[in-house]
């Protein structure tokens, strides 16, 4: 069983790769593999309770979906309203290559505060309307992927590995920041020096109101609505991590109390300025844009990968991990490559049972109380964990949600992201593990 189900995935993962060459959509191929391991899982396993496994994995993978879905609704609408011409406008850069650092830096700070799929969403929608260029369009964005992932590394609440090991108890906010920052952010800055050298540094190209970009643009008598739309979309995606501290409930809930508001807003402001004819306000009306062959490619991508984790082979790759390594940088910067292929929630998952918070009982019990020391609740292990699986995944691009988000929204071929791309975000990757080793061996945090 095992065998089938890992070729069929290699199968897949390979036409989804291919995308472009066969011009057939990435979706298609993410929902057949996703059907076909289920089956073979179930007819091979004989599990009486696959029903059940297959109905918890489902609810995983639709929170994620529907927070997707949320999101993506949100700031479709506050570029209908003109929002991003408000911040596109607010962002000065002499030339493109400086244009490169502000988004790179904004973007890794953004992250850090809502999470990197949502950041990259408005940044490469904001990259719409600066750049002309597909191809330009498409350096920049991947550089916005690789500055959210490494955002999201450093901060309790940046991605969703990071907040499964801070709920959990083995990080803590104080020293994942301390631990993590810097590697993180020279992990983004290695690869933007590099890039900046793949564009001109011509000026950056200026918006006129006739440019296809600009997208709708609201009259001086109804600019404040741009304003207003921004704000509350904005406060929206921001209120979503507060609702999560404060309520506990998943993020998918706070994203859709968000959404809901938002739709009450616009329809208030369509009736009372009589909008309808000039721009498409309603949220019913935006929905339609939403590019729903990513929503179901995330789907597939998330249900095939949970199929593996249900059969077990995750929770064997780390064990044989432990086994055959016995280290923490290797085993990480294993995990690290594995999450740019797989999704690194179920990987981080997997860890987290094969290698539980150790204490002193424990670490008095073990043969290498050394090794064993490094697993405790802040310990190199789990801080080298949660760095490898947030970096990592940015080396191909559908390692990651943000990267997912990007090639949906830019349309950016897979074989092009891993020529061009994946070998700066390795370096970069590199780099940032580079320093954690230099922090632990002369600063000792």
């Amino acid at each position: 069983m095992i065998t089938t189900l890992l070729i069929i995935f290699i199968v897949g993962y390979i036409l989804i790769a291919s995308e472009h060459i066969l011009g057939v959509n990435k979706a298609t191929f993410a929902l057949i593999m996703c059907g076909l391991l289920w089956a073979v899982y179930s007819l091979c396993s004989h599990d009486p309770n696959i029903s059940h496994e297959m109905v918890e994995a489902l609810g995983d993978t639709c929170e994620i979906v529907v927070f997707l879905i949320g999101a993506m609704t949100i700031v479709e609408l506050i570029d209908r309203y003109g929002g991003f011409r408000i911040l596109v406008d607010k962002i000065h850069a002499s030339n493109k290559r400086k244009l490169m650092w502000i988004l790179a830096f904004v973007a890794f700070f953004l992250s850090s505060v809502l999470d990197n799929m949502t950041t990259t969403i408005i940044m490469v929608m904001m990259l719409r309307r600066m750049l002309s260029d597909q191809k330009e369009r498409w350096i920049f964005a991947c550089i916005i992927v690789l500055a959210a992932n490494a955002g999201g590394a450093w901060s309790p609440i940046g991605d969703i590995t990071t907040i499964m090991l801070w709920m959990k108890n083995y990080v803590s906010s104080v020293d994942l920041i301390a631990n993590l920052l810097l590697p993180s952010l020279v992990s983004v800055i290695v690869p933007v020096f590099i890039a900046t050298h793949m564009v001109e540094a011509a000026p950056v190209e200026p918006l006129n109101s006739q440019d296809a970009r600009v997208g709708y643009d609201l009259s001086e008598h109804h600019r404040h609505l741009s304003v207003l739309i921004l704000c509350c979309g904005v406060a929206g995606l921001l209120f979503v991590p507060v609702f999560k501290a404060a309520t506990h409930l998943a993020p998918y809930m706070g994203i859709l109390l968000s959404l809901g508001a938002l739709w009450l807003l616009t329809e208030l402001l369509v009736r009372h300025y009589k909008l309808d004819g000039k721009i498409e306000g309603r949220v019913s009306q935006v929905m339609r844009n939403i590019d729903m062959s990513t929503i179901l490619f995330f789907l597939g991508i998330l249900m095939a990968v949970a199929a593996l984790s249900q059969a077990g082979i995750l929770g064997e790759l780390a064990a044989w991990l432990n086994d055959t390594f016995h280290d923490v940088y290797i085993i990480n910067g294993i995990i690290g490559v594995l999450s740019s292929i797989v999704d690194n929630v179920p990987l981080v998952a997997a860890c987290m049972e094969m290698y539980p918070v150790a204490n002193d009982a424990m670490i008095a019990a073990s043969a290498d109380p050394s090794y064993t020391s490094l697993f405790i609740e802040d310990g190199l292990f789990w801080h080298l964990l949660t760095f490898c699986a947030g970096v990592g995944g940015s080396m191909l691009i559908i390692g990651s949600a943000a990267g997912v988000v990007a090639m949906g929204i830019e349309k950016i071929p897979f074989m092009w992201y891993f020529k061009k791309i994946t070998w700066l975000a390795f370096i970069g990757y590199i780099s940032g593990m580079a320093v954690i080793w230099l922090e632990t061996l002369f600063l000792n945090i």
